[in-house]
């Protein structure tokens, strides 16, 4: 799972891959700083434009809902992620904003 994910913060042609191991992750492993980390680390190393950065933000929502906590790092990420596809849909897409109210939602951050 770690060499998926960083192979595809280097090369984009492994992105699509990197994808489907992140979320498997963010839904089935129960180590919720391991998650929370990789979350971090997708969302604040991918290239811009890379889908990698929506997702990430998926999947901090993901985290939040399964978790019921984010650190104030990924909380901070998620609200970045959130506002950038808001200002620019070509570098983050849209996901991240979706999932930042789920963030919010269920950390009652409202």
């Amino acid at each position: 799972m770690v060499e998926t994910l960083e192979r595809a913060l280097r090369d984009r042609s492994a992105e699509g891959e990197a994808a489907g191991v992140l979320v498997g992750t963010v839904l089935n492993d129960d180590a919720a700083e391991f998650v929370e980390h990789w979350c971090v680390q997708v969302g604040t190393r991918a290239v811009l434009g890379s889908p990698l950065l929506g997702l990430a933000g998926l999947c901090l929502g993901h985290t939040a809902r399964r978790f019921g906590h984010l650190s104030d790092e990924a909380r901070a990420l998620a609200e970045s992620l959130a506002a950038r596809a808001e200002a620019d849909p070509s570098d983050v897409d849209g996901r991240a904003l979706d999932d930042y109210d789920d963030v919010r939602s269920f950390l009652h951050l409202w």
